[in-house]
Formats: structure tokens, C-alpha cells, sequence
């Protein structure tokens, strides 16, 4: 066996005639695993035969799943081997994980051609009277190896009746018959087959054992290949071996014998890693003009508007991680670009900037790849991307309308926003003030209406801009006080928990007594009690009673709601309006101003109105 490539040898020219020319064979045939030392990545599964063999427990049928190229069909080729192992000169162990050489039926085993190890595919043998070939035929010992295996490929392929027809034999097949089934659609293989099975799921091989993987191949092979190169080619592969092998030697062949990073982008239409990540930058500064310019110009270099967004959302899949998970920097996939400034954004924008980059680029994706110009489908997404900031989060939204609706706030500066400046846009942050007061300056101020940028300026905002905070000692005379608070420190889910389910049952300065209702929240007293310890500067103790309590909040307000609709019913002029017009119903009932007297003001919901008759001048 060829050591070196992991391959047999090839057989001897007759004496006297020139060798014939060898047939070239791609890379994922010549360095395909002989033993169960090749094969990379699946350690569980070969330590777990290993201790079945080493224990005798070998079972009558193995199922092997997982996504395409990760070694099935392989992995059964070298369990058939190891079932029959037997070395030339040496006596017979049995079954063994360890083949150091050739044995005896080694050579015709992994060349598919030995009489005692039957391949089907079952693909394109999906009947039952391909099964019933192989009933008929188990029934007979071995020619030549120790038993009979039965490789069946793609198994999930078979038909119902041919799956049925496999039940009983499968669970009690005679002594001398194994079989090794592999599939890529677990799911669609029946329960009742996969329970006379031993199930293994071969995982996808990890990004840094598949780059090593191909650096040994390309030392093998005497080609040149750069490390930025095979990181690309690890991630087109997606844990796939064979895929991997295929790309690096299509690489090979469009690089001349010499693999480049440049080459294989040009090959596999990826934009330069680096620009994406200023791709990124652009968008995310709200520098439209910018990032049409670097998508113009990568898709002038030869590369897919749709696989632009995809690295687009990669980068900011991978922003994420090292912003949740700073040790995913350590992955050897990663372009030193991407690990330095990635790093940096991780630092400076929100998880919520991310999330909502992702979906936008996750719900795009699409678009651009059926888009009949895709080029332009992927500039409206980098559109959406840069004006996202436009959607503010709810808390964001309530911070606006009071300010809005507070004298003291025209003319103020909004929360959040950003400088900017050159010849491209710049405005307010995507979040919150948050994240301006942790970014880095990136751009300076401009008098536009442009979108408005996730990256934004490190200085704080404005003192006049913040909210006042609770003075230390704030005074608390009533429950509705605590709730007040609550709201005007925007803790909406306390406020609405306090209204909905506290009964109250005792309150002064400093303690709350009340009865949870039911369906309420059991921390809710911890909650309390915390909130209140910051927002006052004070002890407080909040506690549970079984007492039955006051109505709750809310429960006061619905009978006060209905109180109001009672009396507004029973008001002479709104009687009048009820028969006058059938159908008609009182909708809400709203207090007058201040200034307009006591008086209640109520709205009545009719059909087509015709004139009424002269009323005297009241209020209604």
C-alpha cells in the first residue's frame, strides 16, 4: 500500500512492454481513507467499533447517516474489511479495527469486485425483487471471507414493500451475514429498520481538521497552495471531505498547479473577505454611496450579488459570535481582517443592530438569487440595511413621543445620534444612545435626511438629552405611585404586572404587603423589591400575604370604566340619541378638561345620520 497517498498500488506492466499510461484520478478517489486510521473527523464512531470488536458485540446491521461526502459509502467499504481481515502467513484473529496491511481480501474489498461483499445502490435498485435477490442469496455461507456483507447505498431510496420485505430477515439473519446500510435522509428510512440497527451519524468534518486535511494533500501533491486559500476552499466545503477535495482540485487546475486566494475566488465567484468587511462598514454607517461602490466593484471583479449578501450575513453571523462567544477568534478559517475587525465591531454595535442586519440580509438572500437582475436586488437590500435604523424598538418609540409632547424638549439634539460628515451621509445611531456612547467616532455632522447609521459617535449625548434621573429619598405615599414610577422608568412588563395581578392588602413607606393573583408571576416580589431598592436609594420589603386583598389595578379600572358607560347611558341626551338612531352605542366616555367643567364627554357610534330635531344647548 502507497503509504504516502493512502492509495494501492498500481498493478506491474507485463516484462518487456512500456507501462501503460496511468489514467489520472481525482483527488477525492486517490485520497479516499483504506482504514479506519484515515478517516478523520469520526473518532466516536471508530473508538466505539473498535470496543465492539475488541468485546465480540458485533451487531447483525449498522446504519451509517449523515450529509453527503463526510465517508459513508467508505466507511462501510473498510467495516466490510475489517470483518473479514485476515493477513497472508498469519493466523486468524477475527474481526479487527487495526489492518496495518494488505489482507487477503483487502484489495478486492475496497475495488468493489469480492464475491462475498455484495454493493447495491438503492437508488436505482429500489424494487422488491432486488431485495428479494438478497434474501434469496443470505441463506448461503461465505465463498471465500468470513461473512457475507451487504453494502446498500442511498437506502432511504427503497420502496415500502422492499423495506418490508427486509424486516425479518434483517432482525434474525443467519450467523455469517452482516449488513452496513448509508444513508443522506435518515428521516425517510422507517422506524421499524432503523430499531434492528446500530445507529451511527457521521458528523460533518470540523473546519480546522479539513484545513490541515487539504495542507497534507497539497504537500502530497507538491502544489503550492496559500493558508487564505484553503480556509476558502474548507468553508465552500461545509464539512464535506469529498466536496473539499473536489474544489482544491478544480483550484489546482485553474491556478496552474498553484492554489492562490485570488484563484479560488475567481473560481467559486466569493468576493475578497476584506471588502466584504468594508462592505459591512458601509452599510453599517449608513454610507449608501460607499457601499454601492464596493458592491459595484466586487461585482465587476467576477463576483455573485448573491453570494455577496450570503458572505454579507456571514460577517454578520460571525460579528455576533465573537461579540456573544470572543473565543470563536481562535477559528483558523478566519481572514486576519475578519478576526481584527471583527473584533472591533463585536465591540461597538448592539446585539439588536445584528439581529436585525440578519433578517433583513436572511430575508434578501433570496430575492437576489431569483431577482432577474440580481445586481440591483442586492443594492435595495444594502437600501433596507442602511435605513433599518428607521424602525425604532418600542421603548425607543415611547422616548420619542414625550419628548415630542414635552415643551422643554424642542430643539434638542435626539438621543442617539451621530456625526457624520464628507461627501457621504452619516445621522443617528440604529439602537440607542447605548450605542453611542460606546462606538468610535467614525464621521461627522451633515444637514441631510440620510439613513441612519448602526456606527456613531463615541461622545456621550447631551446632558439636556438624558433622562432626569430619580432623585435619592424619593417619596412614595400610594400603591399608584410605585406604579407610576414604574412607567416613568419605562419597565413596562413591571407596570403591567403590578396593575394585572396585585392585591394589594398593606402599603406604607417602605413595605408592600399583597396577594399574587392568579397566573401571576412568582418573582415578581424580587422584582419589586430590586426595582424599587434602585430607583429610590432605599431599603424596601416586599412581601406576600394571604390575606384577600383590594381588587387589583386593573380590575378597579374596568368596573371604573363601566361606572362611566352606566351613567353616560342613563344621561337624557345620550337616551334621546339611543332611539333615535337604532343601533347606535356608546363607544367611550372621556373626561372633559379641566377647564370645561365636570361635565363627561361621550362618544356615540350611529349609521348614516339624518338631522335631528332642535335641541336645547347642552352639554353632551
Amino acid at each position: 500500500m502507497d503509504e504516502t497517498h493512502g492509495t494501492l498500488p498500481d498493478e506491474p506492466g507485463l516484462p518487456g512492454m512500456p507501462a501503460p499510461a496511468t489514467p489520472y484520478r481525482v483527488l477525492a478517489r486517490k485520497y479516499r481513507p483504506q482504514t479506519f486510521d484515515d478517516l478523520i473527523g469520526q473518532g466516536a464512531m471508530v473508538r466505539t467499533l473498535a470496543n465492539a470488536f475488541a468485546a465480540n458485540r458485533i451487531p447483525q446491521a449498522w446504519m451509517l447517516t449523515g450529509v453527503r461526502g463526510v465517508g459513508k459509502t467508505t466507511t462501510a467499504r473498510i467495516l466490510a474489511r475489517g470483518l473479514n481481515y485476515v493477513r497472508d502467513g498469519h493466523p486468524d484473529t477475527g474481526p479487527t479495527v487495526s489492518m496495518p496491511e494488505l489482507g487477503r481480501h483487502c484489495r478486492a474489498i475496497m475495488e468493489s469486485r469480492h464475491m462475498d461483499v455484495l454493493e447495491m445502490d438503492a437508488a436505482s435498485h429500489t424494487g422488491i425483487d432486488d431485495v428479494r435477490g438478497i434474501i434469496d442469496g443470505i441463506r448461503y455461507s461465505p465463498t471465500e471471507a468470513r461473512y457475507k456483507v451487504y453494502i446498500v447505498d442511498e437506502v432511504h431510496m427503497l420502496s415500502e414493500k422492499a423495506f418490508n420485505a427486509f424486516l425479518k430477515t434483517l432482525e434474525e439473519p443467519p450467523p455469517h451475514a452482516k449488513f452496513v446500510f448509508a444513508t443522506t435522509e435518515i428521516r425517510k428510512v422507517p422506524v421499524t429498520i432503523l430499531s434492528r440497527c446500530q445507529r451511527f451519524d457521521l458528523r460533518r468534518v470540523e473546519a480546522e481538521t479539513l484545513s490541515a486535511h487539504l495542507k497534507k494533500i497539497c504537500a502530497a501533491e507538491g502544489v503550492s497552495a496559500e493558508a487564505e486559500a484553503l480556509a476558502a476552499v474548507t468553508r465552500a466545503a461545509e464539512g464535506s471531505v469529498r466536496d473539499a477535495l473536489s474544489l482544491l482540485d478544480q483550484a489546482i487546475a485553474h491556478g496552474a498547479g498553484t492554489v492562490t486566494a485570488q484563484s479560488v475566488r475567481d473560481m467559486l465567484g466569493l468576493a475578497d473577505r476584506a471588502r466584504i468587511v468594508d462592505l459591512f462598514e458601509a452599510v453599517m454607517r449608513g454610507d449608501i454611496p460607499a457601499a454601492f461602490a464596493e458592491l459595484r466593484a466586487q461585482y465587476d471583479s467576477g463576483a455573485d450579488p448573491a453570494v455577496v449578501l450570503s458572505d454579507l450575513a456571514g460577517f454578520t453571523h460571525l460579528v455576533t459570535r465573537l461579540k456573544l462567544v470572543p473565543d470563536a477568534a481562535a477559528d483558523p478559517t478566519l481572514s486576519e481582517a475578519e478576526r481584527v475587525r471583527g473584533a472591533d465591531f463585536a465591540a461597538r454595535l448592539p446585539v439588536r443592530a445584528l439581529s436585525r442586519a440578519w433578517q433583513i440580509l436572511l430575508k434578501a438572500l433570496p430575492e437576489a438569487q431569483v431577482a432577474p437582475r440580481p445586481l440591483p436586488a442586492a443594492e435595495m437590500a444594502l437600501v433596507r440595511l442602511a435605513y433599518a435604523a428607521d424602525l425604532p424598538t418600542p421603548d425607543e418609540a415611547l422616548r420619542r413621543l414625550r419628548s415630542e409632547d414635552s415643551p422643554a424638549s424642542a430643539g434638542m439634539p435626539a438621543s442617539g445620534s451621530s456625526l457624520s460628515g464628507g461627501s457621504s451621509p452619516r445621522s443617528a445611531a440604529i439602537g440607542s444612545a447605548a450605542l453611542a456612547r460606546e462606538s468610535a467616532p467614525l464621521a461627522a455632522p451633515r444637514a441631510s435626511a440620510p439613513p441612519r447609521p448602526v456606527l456613531a459617535s463615541a461622545n456621550p449625548a447631551p446632558e439636556a438629552a438624558r433622562p432626569a434621573a430619580v432623585p435619592t429619598g424619593l417619596r412614595l405615599g400610594r400603591f399608584e405611585d410605585v406604579v407610576a414610577l414604574a412607567e416613568a422608568k419605562r419597565d413596562i412588563a413591571l407596570k403591567v404586572a403590578m396593575e394585572r395581578d396585585v392585591h394589594l392588602v398593606r402599603f406604607e413607606e417602605g413595605r408592600i404587603e399583597f396577594r399574587l393573583a392568579q397566573g401571576g408571576r412568582p418573582s415578581l416580589p424580587n422584582d419589586l423589591a430590586r426595582a424599587l431598592d434602585e430607583w429610590t436609594g432605599r431599603r424596601w420589603i416586599v412581601a406576600l400575604s394571604k390575606d384577600e386583598g383590594a381588587p387589583t389595578l386593573e380590575q378597579d379600572s374596568r368596573a371604573a370604566e363601566q361606572t362611566r358607560h352606566e351613567n353616560a347611558a342613563a344621561h337624557p341626551l345620550v337616551r334621546e340619541v339611543l332611539s333615535r338612531f337604532p343601533g347606535a352605542q356608546i363607544v367611550d366616555v372621556r373626561d372633559k378638561a379641566a377647564d370645561a367643567g365636570p361635565a363627561t364627554g361621550v362618544t356615540v357610534a350611529t349609521g348614516p345620520v339624518e338631522a335631528l330635531p332642535d335641541e336645547p344647548d347642552d352639554e353632551a
